[in-house]
């Protein structure tokens, strides 16, 4: 164990490194999940670029924390899905994650068959999806985009307009939609942002089976600490296609602690 805390601190440059560059990003994908430090609850956050992701375990869920990563003034774009305290980062653009939509409309028809508003609102995010898709097959132009953007946000909004349903999971629903609508359909707008938060959620995972075989967490802050540490350079590492190992053994045989050449801050990519 004492091993483990001491590649964590020689990485600790390297987590810097990593944490500006995921600052520095044009469009960052967020995810957060609880997690256990000495038997309290904490959140391990997951902040992913297309080759960078830092995770980041804190005692909170909310903007504070997010923030501690990303910066509150964070400008670029955050893909995520619809927890509230993404709301807050007032500066960013946003892309709220389509699959969880999805999956409530799924899950209300379920209960309401049929029911016209959710059928609705599944309608008009596949299509929109399908658009998506069709414009990166090259069978829709930038000016077709342009007009089904259109007519999406038109149809929406003319079913978040109407008199909100008695049903509680429905009315809920609507005010849900109706909070997000900016978010969207930004991709219809920036073909190149994802549809989901599925970078954030896949980069969870390794964490939530660790979380299952290990008690929910770690025993002490310090294994916190060294974990979000060497998990974000292995994740990257794997990112990059670089080897770990040799990554590791390159920061425990320097005299101080370095950041190597291949981890070193990389520039925004518009």
């Amino acid at each position: 164990m004492q091993a483990v805390h001491r590649a964590a601190r020689q990485t600790q440059p390297t987590y810097a490194a990593l944490r500006a560059t995921v600052r520095g990003s044009p469009v960052v994908t967020a995810d957060e999940t609880s997690w256990r430090v000495d038997a309290d609850l904490q959140w391990l956050w997951a902040f992913v670029t297309r080759e960078t992701t830092v995770y980041a375990i804190q005692p909170g869920r909310g903007l504070a924390q997010a923030a501690a990563v990303i910066g509150v003034d964070y400008p670029g774009v955050l893909q995520r899905d619809g927890w509230q305290s993404y709301r807050h980062f007032t500066q960013a653009g946003h892309q709220t994650c389509l699959a969880h939509l999805l999956r409530r409309c799924r899950v209300l028809l379920l209960d309401y068959p049929g029911h016209p508003f959710v059928t609705a609102v599944k309608a008009i995010l596949q299509a929109a999806l399908a658009t998506r898709d069709r414009y990166h097959a090259g069978q829709v132009t930038d000016h077709g985009l342009a007009v089904a953007r259109g007519h999406y946000l038109a149809r929406l909004g003319q079913r978040l307009a109407g008199t909100p349903s008695r049903r509680p999971p429905l009315r809920r629903f609507q005010q849900h939609l109706t909070v997000e609508f900016d978010a969207i359909f930004s991709l219809l707008f920036d073909p190149t942002l994802d549809a989901t938060n599925w970078r954030a959620e896949q980069a969870l995972r390794p964490a939530v089976v660790t979380r299952k075989m290990c008690g929910g967490g770690n025993r002490t802050r310090r294994g916190a600490d060294s974990q979000q540490v060497l998990a974000s350079l292995l994740r990257t590492a794997d990112q990059r296609r670089l080897d770990a190992t040799e990554l590791l053994v390159a920061l425990l045989t320097a005299p101080i602690p370095v950041v190597p050449p291949s981890l070193e801050t990389l520039p925004a990519v518009q």
